[in-house]
């Protein structure tokens, strides 16, 4: 299926990030979303050539080694109201890729949404997304048996009343990756922050 444009895709989902993980906040954030990069804002994936991009196959897996997730991962689509899926509430608790973002390895930002919590189920598999840091490993397996392997770039906890959409979701020149969960206070029916992955392709296996 073709993906969104640009202004579709941040739309959609910016519609779901404001809903999800157990519902939108009580009230706004009375300040401006606050960065929380870790050794800095800007980020190189090494000194050598970037890999080049790889051609469209869905990812099948996630594994992040430094917090411990080895997840499936679902397909997500889009809702009856036009927002992003997010991945169902259950015991074993999955990440999702949104299908209709680039697919892990293609030029632009591959987006995987999962939950930080589960409900009565505890904690979901993002439950440590923020612990991430600039320069760790993020590898997705793909369906036709390539890898690609990204390096996170920046961490960020933004307010949800703030999310930078564009940002986000807009073009990029490059193979890039962005992994999302709520996180933050919680409000009582849900979460009033997102903590948000960026990371870009490193390296790519077959």
């Amino acid at each position: 299926m073709t993906p969104l444009s640009r202004r579709g895709f941040a739309a959609a989902a910016l519609a779901t990030l404001l809903a999800g993980c157990g519902g939108p906040p009580d009230r706004p954030a009375a300040t401006a979303a606050q960065e929380s990069t870790k050794d800095g804002a800007t980020a190189s994936t090494g000194t050598g050539a970037a890999p080049r991009p790889l051609a469209r196959s869905v990812p099948v897996r996630l594994l992040i080694p430094a917090i411990d997730v080895d997840t499936p991962l679902l397909r997500l689509g889009l809702a009856a109201d036009r927002s992003v899926q997010v991945p169902p509430v259950t015991a074993h608790d999955q990440a999702g890729w949104y299908r209709h973002s680039p697919t892990p390895g293609q030029v632009g930002p591959s987006v995987i949404l999962g939950h930080v919590t589960v409900g009565s189920y505890g904690d979901g598999v993002f439950r440590h997304l923020a612990r991430l840091r600039r320069g760790e490993t993020v590898v997705t397996r793909l369906e036709n048996g390539a890898r690609a392997e990204f390096a996170v770039t920046r961490v960020r906890t933004v307010a949800k009343a703030e999310f930078p959409a564009d940002e986000v979701y807009g073009d990029v020149d490059r193979p890039e990756l962005r992994l999302i969960t709520c996180g933050g206070p919680h409000t009582g029916d849900g979460y009033r922050d997102n903590v948000i992955v960026y990371a870009a392709l490193s390296d790519t296996a077959r």
